[in-house]
């Protein structure tokens, strides 16, 4: 089943939505308290979305149990992997951003590629109003339910000692650099731009952020956030997210 087969309709295509706006998979109880829809409306919706190849399925024991009396496992959904946007028709607005990249000179390319990913990064941020916070984990869980809320799914996965990591099935440029590699410096300042507007007095040399795995077709992003120049005492470092 192509996307758009799925997504032509209304209900569907907010039940994707509310699964991108998770930081975890979600479960036919979870779209039906959320839709109030019954259990196998909802069921049908997440599985409709799985066919599409837009959902993964799998199972779970969500209450950290296992062995005998754990109970059975839950059927979760989680986002699945974007490589292309979805379009129709198709637009191909990827390989169009890989030749004007191309056109730009050599020598200030990279400066210039940095430059526009950071203010596309500061777009976002502007479009889903993106709160500071004062600490690195609950400004990165800002920065995930910004995304949530543009239709892109995030996960906070680690904070420590002013270094923390992201998960991200749908991060927005993927499409972009999957096209074209050469145009990572567009993905990491995006995300040092929104991790920089997320972080209340935060300067655009203290974030740096290093994204990975973008052109592994079978896994989600992962964007590593380290605060460079922050010592040892600064509040923007936590042992964990809050």
């Amino acid at each position: 089943m192509h996307p758009l087969d799925a997504l032509g309709d209304a209900e569907i295509r907010a039940t994707l939505l509310y699964a991108r706006s998770q930081g975890h998979p979600v479960t036919a109880d979870d779209i039906a308290n959320a839709q109030g829809v019954h259990r196998n409306v909802a069921r049908a919706r997440l599985e409709r979305l799985a066919q599409a190849g837009l959902l993964i399925a799998s199972y779970e024991r969500r209450t950290g149990r296992s062995g005998p009396g754990a109970g059975r496992p839950a059927k979760v959904y989680r986002v699945a992997p974007e490589l292309s946007a979805i379009e129709f028709p198709e637009r191909r607005y990827e390989r169009l951003v890989g030749l004007l990249a191309g056109e730009l000179p050599e020598r200030a390319r990279a400066k210039r590629l940095g430059e526009a990913g950071a203010a596309f990064g500061r777009e976002l941020a502007r479009e889903a109003r993106l709160r500071p916070a004062r600490r690195l984990g609950t400004a990165l869980q800002r920065v995930c339910a910004a995304l949530g809320r543009l239709g892109y799914q995030a996960s906070v996965a680690e904070v420590a000692d002013g270094r923390a990591t992201i998960t991200t099935s749908t991060c927005p440029l993927r499409p972009v650099v999957r096209a074209n590699p050469e145009l990572t410096a567009l993905d990491r300042r995006m995300w040092e731009a929104l991790v920089g507007a997320a972080l209340e007095g935060a300067g655009p040399a203290e974030v740096a952020c290093e994204t990975h795995r973008c052109l592994d077709d079978r896994a989600d992003c992962g964007v590593v956030v380290t605060l460079d120049v922050i010592n040892t005492a600064s509040p923007y470092k936590d042992k964990e997210a809050s």
